[in-house]
C-alpha cells in the first residue's frame, strides 16, 4: 500500500500533466467560439438567416451574448414584430448594441411609415447620428403639419447619403409647400455637384423636368452640352449642371460651352455656371480660378462653393474678399475654427500693426481649442504654445473602476479579435456617461492595455483636466530616437505624423494597403529598402516595428530633403504623394505663409492631415524640449519652386 507522501507526489505529477492540457483545451474552445462569432457576424452581414442561426446556437455562453443575439436578429429585421424588438431592447437597454438595433428598427419603421412606433422610439435613440433616421423624423413631423423646412435645409447637404428617407422628406416638403422652387433647384445643383444621379433624378421629377436629361448631364456631360442650352428653366439648370461636371475633366471646354450659351442665359444663370466651373477649377488651383469666382457674384452657392471661393481669395491674399466670403457663410459654418481664424486675420489685415476688438474676440473664441487654428489664434494673441500642467495622478482605484465596466470589457474583447469598429463603438459609448476625471482614468486603462489610439482619443476629449502625455505618447522611443538622430530628422515631426497616420496602432492597415505604425505603402517600402541597401526586404516586414520605423523615417527624410526642408510640403507629400504635391506647388503664384498653403490644399483628406500633423508636431516639440513653441515658425513659408531631388521620389 502506498504511503500518503508517495500518493501526494503522484497527484502532483498527474495535476502537472492535466492542468496544461485543460488550459490548452479551454484556449482552443475560446478560439473556436471566437471563430464561430466571426462567422456569425459575416452571416448577418450577408442576411443569411440559416447560417446566423447555426452559429448562434453554438455560442450559447459566449462572453458578448448581446452581440450574438443582435447578429441573429439582424438578417430578419424586416420580418420581426414590435414585441421582438422591444424584448431585445429591454434586455440590453442602455448598451451600445441596443442603440444600434434601435437605429436599425427606426429605419424599418420609417420605411413602413409606422409613425406611431417611430415617434415613440425615436426620442430613445441616444446617438441619433443617422442622417436617414433624422430625415424620417422630420418627415413624420411634416406629415403632422409641423414646420420643419429650416431643419431640413440644415440637414440636407449631402445627396449621396439621402436614401429613400431623405428623398421622401424632400418630396413631402415640396408637396406641402414648405420647400419652394429655390429649395428644389438648390438640391438639384447640389446633387449634380456631388455626382448623385439618383437624388438629382428624383428632384427633377418634382420640378416637372426630364429626369433622363439630368442623369445625362451628370453621367455624360459632353453629350448634354452638345445638345445645347435648350429653353425653359429645367433645361437651363440641366445645362448648368453639365457645365460643372464637364469642368471636372476639362475646365477649358466648360468655359467655351458657357461662353457659347451665355446669350440665352439670365444673369443669375450665368453666375451659377461660373460658380460650377470655378469650384472644379479650384481643385486644380488654376491661375484663372479667381476670375471665375468673381464672375460668379450673385449665384446661390453650396457650402463647398462658399468655402472654395474664400480659399482662392485667401490664396490670392485678397483679404477684403476673404472677409466678404466668410461674412456670407451661414452662422454654423462661419463659426468653424478655420473661418473664425481667417476672418480675424482678414480684419487684422485691414489695420496692419493692430488687432481690432472684433478680431481679438474671434481669436479668443477659439484660442482654448487644441487644434491647428486654436494654436494659431493663441499666437495672434501674443502667446506661444506650452504644455498645460497635469492634475493629480490617476489612482489604481480609478483605473480599476474602468476595468470593471462591462462596456470596456466588451471593447477589450473586440480589440483582441481585431474588430476595431465594434471595440471603438463600445468604448466611445461608455465615454458618453463619464466625467473628465473618468476620461483620464479610461485613457490610462487604454495605455495599460496598449490600446494607444483609444488613449489618445479619450484623453483628447477633456478640456479642464488634461494629461498631454496621454494625448501625445511617444512609444518605441528606444527605436525612434537613434533613427531620427542618425538622419538629422525632427523627432517631434515624426511622432506628429505617426499620431495622425496610425494613432500608434502597429497592425493598422489602410484601405489602399499602407501598413504599420508609419503607414508605409508596400511599393514605397520596397523603393526605400533598395535605396538604403536593405536587401532582404519582404512586404510582411512592414508589420515589424523596427523595420516600419526604419523605412518610414528614411522616406520622410528623402521627401523633406527634396522640398527645401519644409515640413508642411513634406507632410502633404507623405499623404498625397510627391507627384501631387509637386503639381500643387507648381501652381503657387508667389511665396505663401504655410498656414495659407495648408488651408488651400485641394484634397480634403490631405488638407486636414497636414494641419493635424503640424499641430501635433508643435505639441511634441513642447513636450520633448520643455519650452514654448511657435506653430507659425514651424509652418514657415512655402515657395513655388520645385527641386530635382523631389522628382526622383516614387
Amino acid at each position: 500500500m502506498s504511503s500518503p507522501s508517495k500518493w501526494f507526489a503522484r497527484a502532483i505529477v498527474v495535476a502537472a500533466c492535466v492542468l496544461p492540457t485543460q488550459a490548452f483545451a479551454a484556449g482552443a474552445d475560446a478560439r473556436a467560439d471566437d471563430d464561430a462569432f466571426l462567422l456569425l457576424r459575416d452571416a448577418a452581414r450577408q442576411d443569411d438567416t440559416a447560417k446566423a442561426d447555426f452559429y448562434a446556437e453554438r455560442l450559447g455562453a459566449y462572453s458578448v451574448a448581446s452581440y450574438v443575439d443582435y447578429y441573429r436578429l439582424k438578417p430578419r429585421l424586416k420580418e420581426l414584430g414590435v414585441e421582438q424588438f422591444r424584448d431585445f431592447l429591454s434586455r440590453y437597454e442602455g448598451s451600445a448594441i441596443a442603440d444600434r438595433l434601435r437605429n436599425d428598427w427606426l429605419l424599418e419603421l420609417g420605411r413602413k411609415r409606422d409613425w406611431l412606433n417611430f415617434d415613440a422610439e425615436y426620442p430613445r435613440f441616444a446617438l441619433n447620428d443617422d442622417t436617414q433616421v433624422k430625415c424620417y423624423a422630420l418627415l413624420s413631423r411634416a406629415l403632422k403639419g409641423q414646420k420643419v423646412a429650416a431643419e431640413a435645409r440644415a440637414l440636407l447637404v449631402s445627396p449621396p447619403g439621402y436614401g429613400e428617407a431623405c428623398g421622401s422628406l424632400i418630396a413631402a416638403l415640396a408637396q406641402n409647400g414648405q420647400f419652394g422652387g429655390d429649395d428644389l433647384w438648390a438640391q438639384l445643383r447640389l446633387a449634380g455637384e456631388m455626382n448623385a444621379t439618383g437624388p438629382a433624378r428624383r428632384t427633377m421629377l418634382l420640378l416637372g423636368g426630364a429626369d433622363t436629361a439630368i442623369a445625362r448631364a451628370i453621367d455624360t456631360p459632353a453629350l448634354a452640352l452638345a445638345k445645347g442650352v435648350g429653353s425653359g428653366r429645367a433645361e437651363h439648370e440641366t445645362y448648368l449642371v453639365a457645365l460643372g461636371r464637364m469642368a471636372r475633366s476639362s475646365v477649358k471646354l466648360a468655359v467655351l460651352a458657357l461662353h457659347k450659351a451665355e446669350p440665352k442665359l439670365t444673369e443669375q444663370e450665368r453666375a451659377i455656371g461660373w460658380a460650377n466651373i470655378a469650384l472644379q477649377s479650384s481643385y486644380s488651383l488654376a491661375p484663372e480660378t479667381g476670375d471665375y469666382w468673381r464672375q460668379s457674384n450673385g449665384a446661390p452657392l453650396s457650402l463647398d462653393q462658399m468655402q472654395w471661393k474664400t480659399r482662392i481669395a485667401l490664396r490670392d491674399e485678397q483679404w477684403g474678399q476673404v472677409k466678404a466670403g466668410i461674412r456670407a457663410m451661414p452662422p454654423a459654418l462661419r463659426q468653424d475654427p478655420a473661418w473664425s481664424y481667417w476672418l480675424g486675420r482678414a480684419l487684422k489685415a485691414e489695420a496692419p500693426g493692430q488687432v481690432s476688438t472684433e478680431a481679438a474676440q474671434l481669436f479668443r473664441g477659439i484660442a482654448d481649442q487644441s487644434n491647428f487654428y486654436g494654436l494659431l489664434a493663441q499666437e495672434e494673441l501674443g502667446r506661444q504654445i506650452t504644455i498645460p500642467l497635469t492634475g493629480p495622478a490617476i489612482t489604481a482605484q480609478e483605473v480599476a473602476a474602468v476595468a470593471a465596466n462591462p462596456g470596456f470589457q466588451r471593447a477589450l474583447k473586440f480589440f483582441a479579435m481585431r474588430l476595431r469598429f465594434e471595440g471603438t463603438r463600445e468604448w466611445n459609448w461608455e465615454l458618453r456617461k463619464m466625467s473628465e476625471r473618468e476620461h483620464l482614468a479610461a485613457a490610462e486603462f487604454a495605455r495599460q492595455n496598449n490600446i494607444l489610439d483609444r488613449m489618445v482619443n479619450t484623453s483628447d476629449r477633456t478640456r479642464v483636466e488634461v494629461d498631454y502625455t496621454q494625448r501625445y505618447p511617444s512609444p518605441h522611443h528606444d527605436i525612434m530616437h537613434p533613427a531620427t538622430q542618425t538622419l538629422g530628422l525632427d523627432k517631434a515631426w515624426v511622432y506628429g505624423l505617426i499620431r495622425q497616420e496610425s494613432r500608434f496602432i502597429m497592425d493598422a492597415q489602410s484601405h489602399v494597403g499602407a501598413s504599420g505604425l508609419m503607414q508605409v505603402m508596400p511599393s514605397t517600402g520596397r523603393w526605400v529598402a533598395k535605396k538604403i541597401g536593405l536587401t532582404d526586404f519582404v512586404q510582411e516586414m512592414l508589420s515589424d516595428v523596427r523595420t516600419n520605423i526604419l523605412l518610414g523615417t528614411n522616406y520622410m527624410n528623402m521627401v523633406i530633403g527634396g522640398l527645401d526642408g519644409s515640413q508642411v510640403l513634406a507632410s502633404a507629400a507623405y499623404n498625397a504623394g510627391p507627384g501631387r504635391l509637386r503639381s500643387w506647388r507648381a501652381t503657387l503664384p508667389r511665396t505663401l505663409e504655410g498656414a495659407i498653403f495648408a488651408e488651400t490644399i485641394p484634397f480634403t483628406e490631405t488638407r486636414t492631415y497636414v494641419k493635424n500633423v503640424m499641430a501635433n508636431a508643435t505639441y511634441y516639440a513642447a513636450l520633448f524640449e520643455n519650452k514654448p513653441q511657435s506653430l507659425k515658425a514651424r509652418l514657415g513659408t512655402v515657395g513655388p519652386k520645385g527641386s530635382a531631388a523631389a522628382a526622383e521620389l516614387p
